[in-house]
Formats: structure tokens, sequence, C-alpha cells
């Protein structure tokens, strides 16, 4: 061993070990005490990573480890509680999945690495880091693997995990933002000091310096330089530790070697005569690095704050109606079934339906359109949304835990942990990038040395600052978190990046006409029944409206506004059949409601005449009773009133109509729109096979839905986006969702596809064209330590902002 450990020491750091052979670890064949958990957890990762050879060269021993690493494991235990968990665990099948906040992410790297080491544990069936956000959304079995063990298995790697909540979420991001400050802040005032003092010696401003006085100048420039490297640059060496730890390699081992190499040199050559020291030039590349991650740390922030801060507008309490008054209870103690009175001015607290009143609300925060809207008795209403007059009373239909504001938070961090072809791409590239660098500057060394150059040493630092590939990883993250959030702000939720690379590529955007196209609130226009009786009218009428009321769909709600004399009749054995219609019992007989062809399919064809037949020319929906047919509905829509302006804009793509309805109704949709092509009246599994052969073909298709029977053909797309009024299954299926039912949105996402690619392209193509260009200069010697740090850092800088302008509206 290179140091001798004073006996009765702890092995690892050397200081007094009070408790014996509690704490063993075994290094290189030999057990070692350590003095407490902390060391020990330590010692056994430097062990388990083989990196062993660590104690045989170190000269100093090392930091203490956290002593309290029981206490803080024992800690985390807590979180195994199930009524804890209620909170912020979401059961998916027989696993579980939690968004955590993970302190000390600083790049890409950082994801990587989490994502690397947890994918190891046993148990753990995803795991997908947002480094933008700094979160990370996990699942895993809960048979196997208990939270408090993920958490732990974090915290071993160097990260500290909790549970992601807003507030707290909030305050672990000023932590981040107070040290950021405190370095940026001493590394600045550091800087200008240290360079006021070199700047005397390049120019001697002083007058002629002797050598005692040069001496002097640089000690205190090493004693000004020290507190920066030891302090401000400690963010760039944990990074690379936790990479070299990993046996991978991050954009902050370069650094790291630059910054420590050239103090180091300094440190030794300080009191030589004609010492060559760039103490300013660390000062500076700390410095203006130090700035770069911080605005990349605010610009982050800034885009994800836009989706996080949706939770602020929750209420803590809530009035939750007990028969005769109001009681004040905390919003997320609030069951399903529970009334809760919210006044004028008041924010709705949970999602839920109105029992009582009427208001005009403000649904901004979800939708991005700012027109109030009115509700009253039925209309769902959604937590977070702003009653702007009029009392109401709702019931509760969703707890806080599954209320659309945290559905949506929890699509957008999934969303922004899937990363798009590009992404990978950037961040495999720079990791390859690394490994080019620090060979590049090992041959430049070799080579100025064999050339007797006695600056070869300095021209590598050059190398290694000037080459340093941060503004490549920043390229995509940046670029797609912006977008994401200016998106989110819109009213548009991804719930996969990728789908915004995708979209760039599409050449086909296919539409369902019900709700999509149109409106979807359907008006009866005329009916027809087989026997003309009153009494059978009104009864016919009766059941179909009493069949209708179980379903979703939009044409369903055309018959609640049904007149009829009889009451409502009770429904049986009710069977759903997606894309077609509905089956029932009411009494003894056997009914079936739906799309033509589904219902004549089960007539016998010798049962209608060739004059019932014409006469049933154009119907939506046929009801049949014991198979044979009693009536018929025709049913009209109209056109939604952006929908001419929208399908003009998307002139460059071949559009369809695709769509379960009749013939006449989808050609008269067609014609007002001049799209060319329609498929009509298409079971569920015949859009499925159109999709899959526009595919087959080389197609790349966008599929816009609404309805239950849309979803398998949103699922299969390419892309597929679900608009304001989708029903959840559709919603589900979908990659986008339209929060409001304006379809210029569609227009939104495009644009922005596009604008983002174009982003990250630019972002790339700066990053590798400056470090390519750059890179003659510093092997040549013509640049200084210092003008490489300032290069790199204002390359990152650019990138930053550039995709910040995503943010804009243009």
């Amino acid at each position: 061993m290179s140091i001798n450990i004073p006996e009765g020491g702890c092995f690892h750091c050397g200081l007094p070990n009070l408790e014996g052979n509690k704490y063993p670890v075994t290094i290189l064949g030999v057990s070692h005490s350590m003095c407490c958990p902390g060391c020990q957890a330590v010692a056994s990762s430097i062990v388990d990573n083989g990196l062993e050879s660590y104690y045989e060269f170190r000269t100093e021993p090392a930091a203490r480890g956290d002593a309290a690493l029981d206490n803080t494991l024992a800690k985390l235990a807590v979180y195994d509680e199930p009524e804890l968990q209620e909170e912020f665990v979401f059961d998916i099948g027989t696993d579980k999945e939690i968004q955590l906040t993970v302190e000390g992410i600083t790049c890409a790297a950082c994801g990587w690495l989490i994502e690397k080491q947890l994918a190891k544990t046993k148990g753990i069936k995803q795991v997908s880091v947002n480094v933008g956000a700094r979160r990370a959304m996990v699942i895993w079995d809960n048979n196997v693997l208990k939270l408090s063990q993920v958490l732990r298995q974090l915290k071993t790697i160097g990260y500290e995990s909790l549970p992601f909540q807003a507030d707290s979420h909030e305050a672990s991001y000023q932590r981040e933002q107070k040290s950021f400050l405190k370095k940026v802040g001493l590394s600045g005032l550091m800087t200008m000091q240290v360079m006021m003092l070199a700047m005397g010696q390049y120019f001697d401003l002083f007058g002629n310096i002797d050598a005692e006085t040069t001496k002097y100048f640089n000690w205190i420039s090493l004693v000004l330089t020290t507190p920066v490297v030891l302090y401000a640059g400690s963010v760039f060496y944990l990074s690379a530790m936790k990479a070299i730890m990993a046996r991978t390699v991050n954009m902050d081992i370069p650094v790291t070697i630059a910054i420590l190499a050239t103090y180091i040199a300094g440190f030794f050559t300080v009191n030589k005569p004609n010492a060559e020291v760039y103490f300013e030039s660390i000062c500076m590349f700390i410095f203006f690095l130090l700035i770069s991650r911080f605005l990349e740390h605010r610009s982050r922030h800034k885009a994800t704050q836009i989706s996080s801060n949706m939770l602020k507008h929750i209420p803590v309490t809530a009035n939750l109606w007990t028969g005769k008054e109001a009681r004040s209870v905390l919003a997320k103690q609030l069951k399903v079934d529970d009334l809760v009175l919210v006044k004028a001015g008041e924010i709705i607290p949970v999602d839920g339906f109105i029992v009582e009143g009427k208001a005009l609300l403000d649904e901004s925060m979800l939708t991005g359109e700012f027109e109030p809207v009115t509700k009253q008795v039925n209309d769902p209403v959604f937590g977070g949304t702003i009653n702007q007059n009029g009392a109401i009373k709702l019931k509760v239909s969703k707890t806080l835990k599954h209320a659309m504001v945290n559905q949506i938070l929890r699509l957008q961090e999934t969303a922004l942990s899937s990363k798009p072809k590009v992404a990978l791409i950037a961040d495999k590239l720079s990791r390859y990038f690394v490994v080019a660098v620090l060979t590049i500057s090992a041959l430049t060394y070799a080579f100025w040395a064999y050339q007797g150059n006695e600056h070869a040493f300095w021209i590598t630092i050059s190398v290694l600052v000037a080459t340093c590939p941060c503004a490549l990883g920043l390229a995509t993250p940046s670029a797609l978190t912006c977008a994401m959030a200016r998106l989110n702000k819109q009213g548009i939720l991804l719930k996969r990046a990728d789908a915004l690379e995708q979209l760039t590529e599409v050449t086909d955007i296919v539409f369902d006409k019900t709700g999509t196209l149109t409106h979807g609130e359907f008006t009866i226009d005329k009916s027809w029944f087989a026997d003309n009786e009153s009494a059978s009218i009104d009864k016919y009428r009766s059941i179909a409206k009493s069949i209708e009321l179980q379903s979703e769909h939009p044409i369903a709600k055309a018959f609640g506004s049904l007149e009829t004399q009889t009451d409502l009749f009770a429904v049986d054995d009710l069977q759903v059949v997606i894309g077609k219609g509905l089956n029932c019992k009411i009494g003894k007989n056997q009914y079936h409601i739906g799309s033509p062809n589904y219902i004549l399919g089960k007539i016998p064809a010798e049962a209608l005449s060739e004059q019932q037949r014409n006469e049933l020319q154009g119907a939506n929906v046929l009801l049949s009773e014991n198979d044979t047919l009693v009536s018929a509905f025709w049913l009209r829509d109209k056109l939604k009133e952006d929908v001419v302006d929208v399908i003009k804009a998307l002139a460059p793509y071949e559009q369809t109509i695709l769509s379960g309805d009749t013939l006449q109704n989808v050609t008269h949709v067609a014609n007002s729109l001049n799209i060319k092509n329609t498929v009509a009246e298409q079971a569920p599994e015949q859009k499925l096979m159109y999709i899959k052969q526009l595919q087959a073909n080389g197609r790349s298709v966008l599929m816009l839905g609404d309805g239950i029977n849309d979803a398998p053909v949103l699922a299969v797309s390419d892309v597929s986006v679900a608009v304001g009024n989708a029903s959840d299954l559709a919603k589900n299926a979908a990659d986008v969702i339209l929060l409001n039912q304006d379809l210029a949105s569609l227009l939104h996402v495009i644009n922005m596809a596009k604008r983002t690619k174009r982003k990250i392209k630019q972002n790339i193509a700066w990053a590798l064209s400056y470090n390519i260009l750059v890179l003659p200069f510093a092997i040549g010697g013509f640049l200084t330590p210092w003008m490489a740090a300032l290069g790199m850092s204002i390359s990152s800088i650019i990138v930053v902002y550039n995709s910040t302008r995503l943010m804009r509206n243009s």
C-alpha cells in the first residue's frame, strides 16, 4: 500500500476505528476493518466495481463515508408502509409504479447510469430517467422488491431520491439552485482576482516585476484558485466518479482531468523560477462551465415547471357536503361519490360530475383555452379548474391521486423519459466522442513530448478543454424538454417524446369522422317504424332510448332527447359489440341496436321487402326485436368550426376519412372538406386492416380518432391523436392527446415536431462543427487553456439558447 494507516484506524478514511471488526471489507484478498457503515458501503462499492487498485495507489486516506447510513436506510423503510404509498404509488396490474425526485443528476450520463444500475436489480421491471426534470419513473414487482430497497439502491450509487411531490421537488430544485449560485459566485469572484494578477504579469502592468514578486503573485493565485477547484468544481468530479464506477465515460471525465491536471501541475511548479501556471485558466474554465450548466438547469426547470406547476392549482382543502353543511377537509382525503360544495371563485378540488347548480369554469390550465366553459348538472368537471361564478355541488368521480391533473403529469413524465432515435444517437455519439477526445489528447501529448516541446502538457490541456462535448450532450434533451413544455401550454399532451420525431415522417393522415371532424353531437333527423301505430312507435322509441342510454358512444347521446310517453325499460344482459352496436334483453325479448350492416346481418334476407330496403337507405341506426326489424333512425351531425381551415393546411398529406358511418354520410362530409379518399361502413377490424395495408405499402400513418372503436387503429398507427372529447380508451391508446376540442391543435403539434427536429439537427451540427473546427487549433498549440474554456462554454450556451427558442410562438 502507498500509505500507512495508523494502528486501530479505519482502513478507508484513516480515522480512529472504535467499532473493531464490526464493519469488515475484503480488499485484494485481505479483510480490513472500517469505522462505520458509510465507509464499509463506499469500500464495498469500490471493490464490487473492480476498482480495488485505488487502495494500492492512493496517497491520502479517503473522505469518511456516511456514518449515519444505518439511520438513513432505516428511515427509508417508512416508505414501505401501504398508507404512505397510497399517495404516490400507482398499481399496474401486479406491479407498482412511482415517480421519484432524484437529486444530483447533472447530465444525460447520470440518467444512463441510474437506468443501467437499477436495471441490474432483481424485481425492477422498467426504469426511465427524465434528466431535464430530475425525475425517474420506476416500475417494480413488490413481491420481489420493496420501495425502500429501490431508494437504497439509488443511494448506494450516489443519488438521493424521494417520491415525487410538487412541493418537495420544488424545494429540491431551490437547493440545487442555491448551490449553483454559490459556486458560480465564488468562481466568478475568484476568476476576477486571479485574472487581475495574471494580466499584471502578462502585460507587466506593475512595471518591471522581479522573480520574487512573480512567485508571490503565483502563490496568491494558487490560494484563490484552491476553493474554486475543491468546492465550485466538485460537481464535475462527482459526476465523473459515478461514470467511472459504472465503467462508462461521460463528458465530465475530460473536464475533471483538465481541471485537476492543470491545478496539480501549477501546485508543483509554483515555486520554480519562470513557473508556467494557468490558475486563471482553471478559474475561468470552471466559471464558464458552471454558467452554462446553471443556464441549462434554469431552462430545464422553466420548461418542466409548466407541467409540474399544474399541481399547484389543486387546493389543499375542499368543502365536503355532509347533507346539511359544508365541512373543510383535505382534498386528498376525498373519496369517490363524496359530495363537494364549490363556491364562486374557488378551485375545483378533484374530478367529478355536477349534481346541483350551474357555473362558468376556467379550464385554461388543462386545455390552453381561456374562454370560460358553461357547466351544468351531469357535466364533468376537473380538479384545478376555476369556478368563476355560481355555486355548484359535485359528486367525486376520481380521488386526487387519479385526477386528470395527476394523470397528465404521469403521462408527461413517461413521455419525457422516452427518447427518440435522434436522442439515443446523440447520447451514444457523445460517449464515443469522449473516448475520441481522451485518445486524441493522449496522442497530442505524445507527439509534442516527442518533439521536445516544453508546452506539450498545456497543449494537451487545451485539447481536453476545447473539445469537451458538453454542447453535444445538451443538444437533444434541451430541445425535447422545451418543445413538450410549449405544447403542454397549448393544451396538447404527448405520451411519448419519440412521437415528435415520427410526426415528421408521416405521409398519410387518416381521420375518423364522428367526433373528430364533426361535433359528434347527433340529432335524430327522422325515424321509421315497421308498425305505424302511435303506441307501437312510442314503445320502440322508449326501448331505443333505454338501450342507448347505457352507451358512451357519441351517437347514443342523440337518443337522450327522444320524447316518449312510456317509462324507460329495465335493460338486462347488456353487451357492447365495439364498432357495431348493443345487444340486450328487455323482459323476454332480445334486442339489437346498431349499424345497418350489423343489424341486417342478423335478419333473414327475405324478411325485408325491396320497398323497405329502399326506405331504409341512409339510416344510421337500426333496431331489431327477436331478429325482426322494428325501427330505423337517421342521424345528422355538423362539421367542427375550424375543420375546413385545418384540412386545407394539411393538403400536402394524403388524407382519408375512415369511418363506421354510412357511405352517404361519409361522402357528404368528404365532399364538404374536399377529401378525396373515403372508406365507409367499416368495423374496427376492417379499420385495422386498412391501416396495416397502408403501412405494408410503405406509408407512415397519422390517425385521429375519438371513440372506443378507434382504440385498435390508434394503437397500431405510426402516430395517433385523440381529440379532446375522446373516450378514455381512445386516449389510452393514443400517442398525442388534444386536451381541447380545437382541431387546429393538430397543426401546432406537426409544426412543433418539424421545429424540434430542425433545432436538434442545428444543435448537433453546431456542437460537432465547433469541436471539429477548434480541434486543429488546440492540437497545434494556438489555443491557451483559458481561450479553450471560453469557447467551449459559449458553445454550450448557444445550444441551450437555441433550444429555448422553441418555447416562443415561432
